[in-house]
């Protein structure tokens, strides 16, 4: 078997091209996902009973369909309610919205591994309910939410390689144009591959090492936060 990578170097230009909008979109869409997942997650643990149903639908929804099918819906819907959009943005949100499906459960989930005597304490001294979130809870759920979270972001990346099929300039739409213009089927795809892997490693090494930090910060330092203090009044008395 006789592999020519001379193909790759011929194209790297387009390679290039493609690995820099794989990771602009992943990387706008993980945020845009998160900030859309912070109020759901709030509204699916709410003790009103609409706004659970509305946070859980949309949960459901996008996360019970292949994404494939999302993308879809949002590339041929959009325009019939008199919304044009470029493919890349139309790929971007509805990327977008599909991870905020999966971020909502992971905040969630992150929010009820807190035990409960946390803000029960937090609204004895007299905390609201959405400053006890913030400083008592919100704090605890960081190191909760970096795994799952790093997770979901590797397949959001991944999940961009979809974005050929509406032809957004990505990664796996600009190895399909060299696969074209070479007939190198193997030597094209392997080195997409390699890029996606890459990508997908620097990331998950970048948050090991954010995760490792994260524990270190919180194992060796208990200080409390301004508010915490305020509310505690809290007095330094030196020994008699």
């Amino acid at each position: 078997m006789h592999l020519d990578f001379s193909v790759i170097l011929d194209h790297w230009r387009l390679f290039a091209y493609g690995a820099a909008s794989t990771i602009l979109i992943a990387v706008a869409a993980v945020a845009a996902g998160f900030l859309i997942a912070i109020p759901l997650a709030l509204m699916s643990l709410s003790h009103r009973r609409t706004l659970r149903a509305l946070a859980n639908a949309y949960v459901e929804c996008f996360r019970n369909v292949p994404f494939i099918i999302v993308l879809y819906l949002f590339f041929y819907g959009l325009p019939m309610i008199g919304l044009r959009l470029t493919q890349s943005l139309v790929g971007t949100a509805a990327l977008s919205f599909f991870a905020g499906s999966y971020f909502t459960e992971i905040i969630r989930g992150a929010v009820l591994a807190v035990p409960k005597g946390q803000m029960e304490s937090a609204r004895a001294i007299g905390m609201s309910y959405f400053q006890g979130l913030w400083e008592i809870v919100a704090p605890q759920t960081l190191r909760l939410l970096l795994p799952p979270s790093t997770n979901t972001a590797i397949s959001m990346v991944k999940e961009t390689s979809i974005l050929s099929t509406i032809t957004v300039a990505e990664l796996t739409y600009q190895g399909l144009v060299v696969q074209g213009n070479t007939f190198a089927p193997f030597e094209v795809f392997l080195t997409t591959a390699a890029i996606y892997w890459l990508v997908t490693a620097s990331l998950a090494h970048g948050m090991r090492r954010v995760e490792t930090a994260s524990h270190a910060a919180q194992g060796g330092s208990q200080t409390r936060a301004s508010v915490a203090n305020k509310y505690l009044m809290i007095e330094t008395r030196s020994p008699a």
